[in-house]
């Protein structure tokens, strides 16, 4: 086989295993050496097909879109997806940002209830760490809020910084508290989310926290994704809404974890 007909393979498989893939697996499946793969896998990163990640790579903002417009990946613009349960997203930003104390240090994730949590952190004396664009544009001009910026390739549909970038940023942290966004919460207590170009990013921000908030309305149970995050057992807090499903707190709870409800 080629080298252009195994990129080829390389980004097809991506496509049809939810949009990452880690080197071991492409390697079995195209029964060349890891190396190999890495070796392929920085040509297309380099090209603008796909996004390496730590242990693997993930598809580019232009394949993504690809596979959407063939059914394989959907994803909401960032501006639809904010405008969808307001209500539910402000009452959970105003019990999050509840929790933050002054002087701590904030990572807030990408998602559209996290940059909700930045404007309730106006004016306060918090550092807050993140990859969302929505996060940058809430606190951008407040001189009491210390922001910090993460690197990486933008994704502007979902407005948020993605790839090894800033994966490698996020490995130098240590924060008091994550704000967790995810797509849905299963009743087994897997965190999922269906979006593989951000997962990893998700998992690094947790890696690098003390405490996991996780921000989660009703409509996230159990929601959607096959992508598992972390579980309950890893989840601090949980804030949700009153329709979220009871077994599923209780699980929580069980599992030490605290669940407020907005």
């Amino acid at each position: 086989m080629t080298s252009s007909k195994r990129r080829a393979r390389i980004v097809k498989s991506l496509r049809t295993t939810g949009g990452v893939a880690s080197v071991r697996d492409l390697a079995e499946r195209l029964q060349v050496s890891e190396s190999t793969i890495r070796r392929d896998l920085t040509r297309l990163d380099r090209d603008g097909e796909l996004i390496r990640t730590y242990g693997g790579a993930a598809l580019s903002l232009r394949a993504s879109a690809e596979a959407a417009a063939e059914g394989a990946l959907s994803e909401d613009p960032f501006d639809v997806s904010a405008s969808h349960d307001m209500a539910m997203k402000e009452a959970m930003a105003a019990r999050a940002a509840e929790l933050v104390a002054d002087d701590s240090v904030v990572v807030l994730d990408i998602g559209t209830s996290t940059s909700l949590i930045a404007r309730k952190l106006r004016g306060r004396p918090v550092t807050v760490i993140t990859s969302n664009v929505a996060v940058l544009d809430e606190l951008r001009d407040d001189d009491t809020v210390r922001l910090v910026l993460l690197g990486g390739v933008l994704r502007r549909n979902y407005q948020s910084l993605v790839g090894s970038l800033t994966e490698t940023a996020l490995r130098q942290i240590s924060a008091d508290l994550l704000f967790l966004s995810c797509t849905g919460v299963r009743a087994s207590g897997h965190v999922v989310d269906d979006m593989a170009v951000e997962a990893p990013i998700k998992q690094a921000m947790i890696e690098g926290a003390d405490r996991v908030v996780l921000v989660a309305a009703e409509t996230k149970f159990p929601g959607t994704g096959s992508l598992r995050l972390c579980s309950l057992s890893d989840v601090d807090v949980l804030v949700t809404t009153a329709g979220a499903d009871p077994q599923t707190l209780d699980f929580c709870r069980q599992a030490g974890g605290k669940v407020i409800t907005a």
